[in-house]
């Protein structure tokens, strides 16, 4: 065996325990650690991955989102939908129907909506009591690129990326790619 010289002392990027020092979050790991050990199922190897991440990579996920990604999903109200991350509240969404719901968290208004359906909002502990293997659930998560921050990523020329812009108006940013004074000219 020989010393790889290319990635010799290079960091592994993928975490193997959560950054934040939140005691339930850490009990949460310990307990997905032991079942993804004890049990044959995928489910719990991917909600320990899940519970490593940042907030920016676990996105909220909101009621109306789980309604149409459920929607053709066949015996709903028997099966447990699953995020690791925030459930929101949306209200845009007039009805919400009889849904079992497992979460990191949720917000006041979505877990009044939830129980006033008629539905259960569960936490992952309670999952895990419920389901240690994952059946009968549906894993979901939020879009990740819907956070403000990614319409300004790749900015440039000809990118069509929103500007971090002042203000509107003639000194910011209007002709930018048109004219030689506001920064470069086509």
């Amino acid at each position: 065996m020989g010393i790889d010289i290319t990635a010799h002392h290079v960091k592994k990027g993928a975490r193997t325990a959560p950054k934040s020092e939140d005691p339930y979050l850490l009990l949460l790991v310990k307990l997905y650690r032991f079942l993804a050990r004890r049990t044959d199922a995928n489910f719990n190897k991917v909600i320990l991955h899940r519970l490593f991440l940042s907030k920016t990579n676990r996105p909220p996920l909101s009621l109306s989102r789980i309604v149409k990604e459920t929607s053709h999903t066949e015996e709903r109200e028997s099966k447990i939908i699953v995020q690791v991350g925030t459930v929101t509240d949306d209200i845009r969404l007039t009805e919400v129907p009889k849904l079992t719901i497992a979460a990191l968290r949720f917000t006041r208004a979505a877990k009044e909506r939830i129980l006033n359906a008629g539905g259960e909002a569960l936490t992952l502990d309670q999952l895990a009591l419920r389901s240690p293997t994952g059946s009968n659930t549906v894993l979901l998560r939020g879009v990740k690129t819907a956070r403000e921050a990614y319409k300004h990523f790749g900015m440039g020329p000809h990118k069509n990326k929103k500007p971090y812009t002042q203000s509107k108006g003639r000194k910011f940013e209007q002709g930018r790619g048109r004219r030689k004074s506001r920064g470069f000219k086509v």
